[in-house]
């Protein structure tokens, strides 16, 4: 590396990690493995909020169906809401999960060495940052996770509710997730205020299975859970919006960060995101999908990945 080329910390200045053979090799077959094993933060908080998550989805799709659909005189009335409501509930769970287990950009770690450096083709008096935490080169708008204990290109945020961090890779599946969220809890809304028209015009022990007590109180129960839900997610949505199609990161917001970077357009902010031109693929979880390989690895300490 040239005399001219200068690297400098996050928080202070450090020299360079010696590009002996074995931390290049290793950071080599490190790398190459990344895309082989399951992206899984191991944290207990995120991983009990990813649960309680869950449970509320299967509750209001348990109280959805067995408690006013299908007591329901209505046949069609039943079948067309059961059908939409249950398919909001899979694409809803689906992009949770691929927002969980999707690698949000993470930046390998150990990555400065001679080596790496000298592939980047730096220009004189050109500065690039060191994470002083993962020993890693950081790229433009990459920020330090300390839940992931990882750098993450264009980190937005961490969200324990889908245990990750939200960032270029894995941002698209975090706005479908709030976005069908948002809609099975209108949806739930809108079912409740029926069931409570119509259980009020006729007796409360034939509009359900249920005694009237127990359908009462879960019924008051899934209405707190879907407006509360309905709240967050619109807003976490909307702004997630904002954020793509002005090209500025949650973290560069609060911190209220210059762009040295070029500012793309709104379409080309959201094609970057959700991938190619408009199309139905855009709304689906599943687009892209590939099954990792599961392989027998060493934990990395700290490890923000899944052994098997």
């Amino acid at each position: 590396m040239s005399s001219g080329h200068r690297l400098r910390d996050v928080e202070q200045q450090r020299p360079l990690l010696d590009g002996e053979e074995e931390e290049e090799a290793e950071v080599e077959k490190s790398s190459h493995g990344e895309a082989k094993r399951l992206w899984f933060i191991q944290d207990c908080c995120g991983m009990v909020c990813a649960f309680i998550t869950w449970f509320l989805v299967l509750f209001a799709d348990f109280v959805v169906t067995f408690v006013m659909l299908l007591p329901s005189r209505s046949f069609w009335y039943a079948v067309v809401n059961g059908v939409f409501f249950n398919s909001l509930a899979v694409l809803a769970l689906a992009s949770h999960l691929r927002t969980m287990l999707t690698d949000p950009g993470a930046v390998p770690k150990g990555n400065a060495t001679k080596k790496y450096l000298e592939s980047l083709q730096l220009k004189p008096g050109e500065v690039i940052y060191k994470c002083p935490k993962c020993c890693s080169i950081k790229p433009e708008r990459a920020h330090h996770c300390s839940i992931c204990k990882r750098c993450i290109r264009k980190m937005d945020h961490h969200c324990p509710w889908v245990n990750n961090c939200v960032g270029e890779k894995n941002q698209r599946f975090f706005v479908l997730f709030t976005m069908y969220i948002a809609m099975i809890s209108s949806h739930a809304l809108a079912l409740c205020g029926y069931q409570f028209i119509t259980c009020i015009k006729v007796q409360w022990r034939e509009c359900s299975d249920f005694s009237p007590p127990v359908t009462m109180m879960l019924m008051i129960f899934l209405c707190m859970e879907a407006l509360l839900f309905f709240t967050f997610t619109a807003v976490m949505f909307s702004t997630q919006l904002h954020s793509i199609c002005n090209d500025e990161t949650e973290i560069e917001r609060l911190k209220n960060e210059k762009p040295t970077w070029e500012r793309q357009t709104r379409w080309a902010g959201l094609r970057s995101v959700f991938g190619g031109p408009p199309s139905l693929l855009w709304i689906s979880p599943f687009a892209g999908l590939k099954l990792p390989t599961l392989l027998p690895r060493r934990a990395w300490k700290g490890g923000a990945e899944f052994s098997v």
